[in-house]
Order: C-alpha cells, then sequence, then structure tokens
C-alpha cells in the first residue's frame, strides 16, 4: 500500500500574534527521521487586528515552512477548511495557534499513523496527540503532565492528525458552527460514523498556553458559556442522539449536578469573586480556575436548556 506522507499542519489564528510565534518556531524545529517524507504549515489568518498578517509577512525568513492565507472574520471551522483547500499534503495534521510541540511530534503522529495503515489495510484512522494545558509563556513545554490535561474527546482538533481523502470524505466542517465551540466533535460524529478509528499517540505533545486566570477575564468566560451553548444546538439538531447530548451536557442530570454544586446559583461568580481574588494573588490561579468552573457549568447548561425553549427543542 502506498505510504507516501507529506505532512500539511493546518492553523487557523486570531489575535494571537505573541503565542503563534512559539508556535511556528516549534514548528521549524521538527525532526522528522525521515517520516514524514516532508511538511509545510498553513497558517489561516480569520481576519486578526492584532498585525498577525504583516507581522507574518516580514518575518518570513524565519518560517520557511509556513504558508499564511488570509480571510473575513469566519471563525475556526471556516479557516480550518480553508487551509485543507490550501494545503499541499495528503496528511492534514490540526493544532491551535496557541500550541507549542516538542521537535518529535510531526514524526510520532506520522510514525503511529504508518502503523495503524499497515496493520488495517486501508487509512480510516486518525491519531490523537496529547495536550498539555500551561499558563507558562516563557518556557510552555517545562509543564508536567496533569490529570486535568487527560481529554476523552473523539476528534478534537488541538492535536490530530488524518489521512486528507479520508477527511474530504467526511465533508470537512460544517461552517454553521461560527461561534465558539463543537466544530471539530461534530466532525468527529461524522468521522465515527464513517468507521474511522481513533489511535491515541501520547509522543505527540503538545502544551496549550492560555493566561493565567484573572479577575477581568471572567466576562469573557461567561460569554464563551453562552456561544457554546448555541453552538451546543447546532450539534444537537444535526445529531439528535443520546450521546451528544451527553458531550453537550443537555441532560436533566448535567443540569441537576451544576444546580447542586453551586446550590440553585447561590455559590456564583459574583460571591466567589474575593476568594477568587485571594487564590489568584497567592499564585493558584489553577485552583481558582478549577472553582470558577463550577458557576461556568451552570451557566452554560442553563443557558443551553434557554435557547432549547425558545427554539422548541427538547
Amino acid at each position: 500500500m502506498w505510504l507516501r506522507m507529506f505532512a500539511s499542519v493546518v492553523i487557523p489564528t486570531y489575535n494571537r500574534r505573541s503565542i503563534l510565534e512559539k508556535c511556528l518556531l516549534a514548528l521549524e524545529q521538527q525532526v522528522l527521521f525521515s517520516e514524514p517524507d516532508g511538511y509545510e504549515v498553513v497558517v489561516v489568518d480569520d481576519g486578526s487586528t492584532d498585525g498577525t498578517p504583516s507581522w507574518l509577512r516580514d518575518e518570513a525568513s524565519r518560517f520557511p515552512h509556513v504558508r499564511m492565507v488570509e480571510q473575513e472574520h469566519g471563525g475556526p471551522a471556516e479557516g480550518r477548511n480553508r487551509g485543507v483547500d490550501n494545503a499541499r499534503g495528503d496528511l492534514i495534521v490540526f493544532i491551535d495557534s496557541d500550541l507549542v510541540v516538542t521537535e518529535s511530534f510531526l514524526a510520532c503522529h506520522a510514525r503511529a499513523l504508518r502503523k495503524s495503515w499497515q496493520q488495517r489495510g486501508d487509512r480510516l484512522s486518525f491519531t490523537y496527540g496529547a495536550v498539555i494545558n500551561t499558563a507558562n509563556f516563557e518556557q510552555p513545554t517545562t509543564e508536567p503532565h496533569k490529570f486535568q490535561d487527560n481529554s476523552w474527546a473523539y476528534f478534537a482538533t488541538g492535536n490530530v492528525a488524518i489521512d486528507r481523502e479520508v477527511l474530504e470524505r467526511s465533508g470537512l466542517f460544517d461552517t454553521n458552527f461560527r461561534l465558539y465551540g463543537w466544530e471539530d466533535l461534530e466532525l468527529g460524529e461524522r468521522l465515527r460514523q464513517m468507521d474511522v478509528e481513533l489511535v491515541k499517540c501520547p509522543e505527540a505533545v503538545g502544551y496549550h498556553w492560555h493566561p493565567a486566570l484573572r479577575l477581568e477575564q471572567v466576562p469573557d468566560l461567561i460569554r464563551v458559556e453562552r456561544e457554546r451553548a448555541k453552538m451546543g444546538l447546532v450539534f444537537y439538531r444535526k445529531h439528535p442522539t443520546r450521546r451528544v447530548r451527553f458531550i453537550i451536557q443537555f441532560t436533566w442530570l448535567h443540569r441537576l449536578l451544576w444546580e447542586l454544586l453551586t446550590l440553585g446559583g447561590l455559590l456564583n461568580e459574583r460571591n466567589l469573586r474575593p476568594l477568587l481574588g485571594w487564590l489568584i494573588r497567592n499564585g493558584h490561579q489553577g485552583l481558582a480556575m478549577e472553582l470558577l468552573r463550577l458557576p461556568l457549568n451552570r451557566i452554560g447548561v442553563r443557558a443551553l436548556f434557554k435557547e432549547a425553549a425558545l427554539t422548541g427543542l427538547r
């Protein structure tokens, strides 16, 4: 079976110039060990307003593997599709623009896929690498793996590699997902229906940087939860199954769970503010974020049920 692997790393980005630089520098340092046969990096700028496109053009000599594609702001689903359309590779690797990978990242994906394809006799599998969350901007790759970094998602585009032809047969990403969330897991449902196998590849490590929690971020985090609720229903309308209900938390069990854990809303982002502030000031931003997740989950699930009621969805 023909197993050529030229990899195209597709990265949609929007206003992440500073961490994008680290992301691209790490990709320039890949050691391939003969596989894949070569690679390129396709950066799709999604209408950034922070000077990302002009910066990339000015710094092109630092990133010889990078090609940039520009689009009006349309969201990551449209950006990833555009990246695939412009890619030259027969292996598509998706990562986010705030992911910093190790030097063996592409080689590990390629090696695991080659082994899977040879064993199966076809290319109906994709690899899912490890994502380690970190708030360390200066040295993101020094972050240890934590229990919270484990993921049970089927197809999360923070770190996956898949055969281009299989991906195109799936129909690519649904561009109706214009707000935050679910476009990758929805594509995953279609891949699942095609019997495409998930192959874990923990050796392909990426460090997902996000800024440490600040109280000023809370309104934006609430906005994201409400956007996720809207997009969750787009997901469920396409795949009205029990599994998708659980994925998006559109069940009475989830509603009861978050009401109980927040004492019916008495434990909320407003009255938690003093405690969150104290934790942040004392260097416990991670614990503060975990605590904040309780009211955020309640907000998201309530928004989901409210949106469903408005549209007559049950």
